[in-house]
């Protein structure tokens, strides 16, 4: 192995994570230097190992030993990369070598998530943007997931109609217009006339309707007064929306890269829904605790969400929003309860697509939404159609500095 080789520090103990991570190391083409349990080592044993990076495999009693090794993993000249230990073990397949392509290019700090000689299949394979749009493509994350895996549909969903069969035409769809050039109307061939009157009855006294609207809306404009509504200087504005992090398989490191990029004096709550298998929440508070200077809570139920607070909340928690802010309520609306206006939704790796119809109607009512970037992403398929749709996708810092800009301390 090079001298040069990229230094490696593994926390973990032993089991099948641990060895899973040690492979991980060494398809990077890394070194590890130290390779240990947390619980048997003091933090100075990191420095002197030389890692630039450090990859931690979580579970109870590891969360436990790292207490005192946070000053230590603070150091900026460190990547800390953490995965939890019980999904490490489990994973097998196409899955354990998806996964660990994904922990290669974090290590090594590149986007290049593809397998061994798909590269340029995938790029010849790219689907091209019609001339005239903005470019927006759909990149699959892993060209081995088949049509199921990577959207949950079935081939046999997807339904097709005979040229004779087709109702309604869409003018702008492509597929369209390639297979039926002839049934395709153009825009100077479209009409509003169904053909039972005259053309001359139909424009009889247009121009003199249209000139009498026009008049009777500027008396009504002129009508008009503009109310100061803005609060009173001795009234501060009484914040009630969210930023609002939705995260799945994959999502606790992009969820721990935003939270530490976010500054500490933000002025709104964020609130972040992570799926877990086995629902263990409180270690993820834990987990965000060390990766940023905002409080993190473990949001209860019936309890009003803080500014400059980071919420975890379990899967069965919503909100009510009033004229007091965001209250946490069990068995209530998440994502629809939030007041656009004032809110962000992020969607992280592992976000379930489902949302996906909701999170643009906020962003269409004023809200900040973004989706992750492909790039680093383990699950990327709802911001994948987010961008498809026209959305917008950052990495997490990228997504904190946008909050930054949107709601300056």
């Amino acid at each position: 192995m090079s001298s040069d080789a990229l230094k490696v520090a593994l926390l973990a103990r032993e089991g099948a994570a641990r060895d899973r991570l040690r492979e991980a190391i060494e398809a990077a083409g890394a070194q590890c230097a130290l390779e240990c349990d947390p619980q048997d080592i003091v933090p100075a044993d990191v420095a002197a190992s030389g890692a630039k990076v450090v990859l931690v495999a979580l579970d109870p009693q590891v969360e436990d030993a790292l207490e005192a090794f946070d000053e230590a993993l603070a150091d900026p000249d460190l990547e800390v990369i953490y995965e939890e230990a019980s999904l490490a073990a489990a994973r097998e397949g196409w899955d354990m070598a998806r996964w660990q392509r994904h922990l290669v290019a974090k290590m090594q700090r590149h986007g290049d998530v593809l397998p061994p000689g798909t590269e340029q299949e995938a790029e010849s394979t790219t689907p091209q943007s019609p001339a005239g749009t903005d470019g927006a493509e759909l990149h699959l994350d892993d060209p081995e997931l088949s049509w199921e895996a990577d959207t949950g549909l079935a081939a046999d969903t997807v339904e097709t109609a005979a040229p004779d069969a087709v109702e309604t035409i869409n003018p702008f769809d492509p597929v369209l217009a390639e297979h039926e050039p002839e049934a395709t109307p153009r825009f100077g061939e479209l009409s509003l006339d169904d053909g039972s009157a005259p053309a001359a009855a139909v424009s009889v006294g247009t121009d003199e309707r249209f000139a009498r609207d026009i008049d009777e809306l500027e008396e009504r404009i002129a009508g008009l007064s503009l109310v100061d509504d803005s609060p009173e200087e001795d009234e501060p504005e009484q914040s009630r929306g969210a930023v609002l992090v939705l995260a799945g398989l994959g999502g606790p490191d992009a969820v721990r890269q935003l939270v530490a990029a976010l500054p500490t004096e933000f002025p709104r709550p964020i609130l972040i829904q992570q799926r877990l298998d086995g629902g263990r929440h409180d270690r993820l508070v834990a987990q965000m605790q060390r990766a940023t200077e905002l409080p993190v809570r473990l949001a209860e139920h019936d309890q009003y969400a803080m500014a400059g607070t980071v919420y975890i909340l379990p899967d069965d928690l919503g909100v009510a929003v009033n004229d007091a802010g965001v209250r946490f309520q069990a068995g209530t609306e998440l994502l629809a309860a939030l007041p656009s206006s004032d809110s962000a939704v992020l969607l992280l790796s592992g976000t379930d697509p489902s949302v996906l119809d909701a999170a643009l109607r906020h962003g269409w009512a004023g809200a900040l939404v973004a989706g992750q970037t492909a790039e680093g992403c383990y699950e990327a398929t709802a911001s994948a159609a987010l961008e498809a749709r026209g959305g917008d996708t950052a990495t997490p810092a990228e997504m904190a500095q946008r909050l930054a800009d949107r709601w300056p301390a």
